[in-house]
């Protein structure tokens, strides 16, 4: 492996995912919930940074969403830097900047600009002590006062079942050839714990999750597992231990970077929140929940001085806010489940607040004065706003002011997007100019919305003659179709996407108007 690597993966690329928590907008409004001031996304001036930002690919949805915003990354391994700009350029983001720095080298330069956002996803649990402690002082020297952290990570006790048995399969793996190909490496890993789930040992006996977890490992993506299993450098964090580090850069812990963790009543019994309610410690009390709930990975928001706003600047703050769907409203789930308990969603408020959002994105003083709601209250409509955000079929938004400059920004990602699914499925995300950061979209769904932008009347026909110039074929029940029942599950595909999707991506700022009565009127001939 190559000296630069310091034992990381480098030989295997990581995934090309984009990850919502990364989004300026919903930062934002989880630093609200906890009563936080947070910059204002208002501003022209703003700026971002992400350290390790793999393949880019959220920093440069990011980018696309917020053209308002400065983005800087870097990833020390240059084949993800160069896919990184090779993407930016042809969606033309001039708004981003991308470096192949080690984070000793980023933190050197003299060229960046102090941040109100820094952010980090997975790689702090990946490097070594020093790079930690580099990635501290970068955090101290250039995030602005009241700037933002986002920070993910493996987390203990849920990983302390997983680590030795990683730690022997790392030297299993070493034992069979330093010059195995990524791949190899990582079917020689996942072949081990395999066989040794099936010894009957009494490690196993007493971790009883550990078949459970190997069993998923099996259907992830194999480039995950090397980034995830096959560094030298492996680190799960008690959250007392991470937050003493970073309190060397001056940060305090907000909250949780996910909405559904900040609903205790439903990952929680009363009694147990009724005895971290005893801790007064922020962090020990943070850390006993993480036993109490065998917590294995965390997503944590932290700021450089925080500022308390008065219970009227909040609710203020709300009010101003505009929300969206990222889901059909028949399609959102009516119960959300917790890690103890479900919630079934109250039909008198969740009927008529789907409805109100379903005409488009509203702030929350629009949604208090719908005849259904008005009799809601304001905290019956906080509390259902975040758990639709909780749900991952909500969305905070940015504000309306900017939209035109967004608008023709994320086009011009988005058809860069689509056009590489022309020949393989790499990118599972479009950018919103109205939210700010990424909507779910497969490669089926890019290629049809790809059809409705180049205004081809047969939807059904753009997507077959692209899949076929490709040599592909949809598959169903892991077989290629072929002849009519290609083209029957193709026009059932479309015909799922004119009804399920093509009103949410209007409303989430995606033209969809070019030629959509056409491809009704073909789907209708067909």
């Amino acid at each position: 492996m190559a000296n630069w690597s310091a034992g990381y993966v480098v030989d295997v690329e990581y995934t090309h995912g984009f990850y919502q928590e990364l989004t300026p907008s919903l930062l934002g409004f989880l630093t609200l919930l906890q009563g936080v001031q947070a910059p204002d996304l208002g501003s022209s001036s703003l700026t971002y940074c992400e350290l390790g930002c793999g393949q880019g690919f959220s920093t440069n949805l990011l980018a696309a969403a917020n053209p308002h915003i400065q983005f800087h990354a870097t990833d020390f391994n240059p084949g993800h830097i160069v896919g990184a700009q090779s993407l930016a350029q042809a969606g033309g983001l001039p708004n981003v900047q991308f470096y192949d720095d080690s984070f000793a080298d980023f933190l050197s330069r003299s060229d960046l600009p102090d941040f109100d956002f820094v952010c980090l996803h997975g790689i702090y649990s990946w490097i070594s002590s020093e790079n930690r402690q580099t990635i501290v002082e970068f955090i101290r020297r250039k995030l602005k006062p009241g700037g933002l952290v986002y920070i993910s990570y493996n987390t203990m006790p849920g990983w302390a079942s997983m680590m030795p048995l990683r730690r022997l399969l790392l030297e299993h793996t070493k034992a069979q050839g330093s010059r195995l190909s990524g791949s190899s490496r990582v079917a020689g890993f996942l072949d081990v714990a395999n066989k040794l789930g099936e010894l009957d040992t009494r490690y196993f006996a007493s971790h009883p999750k550990l078949a459970k977890r190997i069993e998923k490992l099996k259907g992830q993506n194999q480039n995950y597992i090397a980034h995830e299993y096959l560094n030298q450098q492996s680190e799960p964090f008690y959250f007392t231990d991470l937050a003493q580090e970073l309190a060397e850069a001056k940060l305090t812990w907000v909250g949780p970077a996910n909405a559904l963790e900040n609903l205790d009543e439903i990952n929680l019994t009363k009694e147990q929140r009724d005895f971290l309610a005893g801790i007064d410690d922020t962090a020990l009390r943070q850390m006993t929940r993480d036993h109490i709930v065998d917590q294995q990975f965390r997503r944590d928001i932290f700021v450089k001085g925080a500022v308390r706003l008065s219970a009227q600047q909040v609710r203020e703050k709300w009010l101003e806010t505009r929300f969206a769907l990222s889901a059909k409203g028949s399609k959102i789930p009516r119960e959300l489940r917790g890690l103890r308990h479900a919630v079934k969603l109250h039909s008198g408020i969740y009927d008529p607040l789907i409805a109100a959002l379903e005409k488009g994105p509203r702030t929350m003083r629009e949604i208090m004065t719908e005849p259904a709601l008005e009799q809601a209250g304001f905290n019956r409509l906080v509390q259902a706003l975040t758990i639709l955000v909780a749900l991952g079929n909500c969305q905070p938004c940015l504000p309306v002011q900017g939209v035109a400059e967004r608008k023709l920004q994320t086009e011009r990602f988005n058809r860069a997007v689509a056009n590489h699914s022309r020949f393989e499925r790499k990118f599972s995300h479009f950018a919103s100019p109205v939210t700010g950061g990424g909507i779910a979209a497969d490669r089926m769904a890019q290629l049809m919305w790809l059809s409705l932008q180049e205004k081809d009347a047969d939807t059904v026909r753009f997507v077959g003659a692209v899949l076929s110039a490709a040599g592909q074929r949809l598959m169903k029940d892991g077989k290629p179709l072929e002849g009519e029942a290609h083209d029957a599950e193709l026009r059932q595909r479309v015909a799922e996407f004119e009804q399920n999707t093509l009103d949410v991506w209007t409303a989430l700022g995606l033209d969809t108007s070019p030629s959509q009565e056409f491809t009704k009127q073909a789907r209708l001939r067909a």
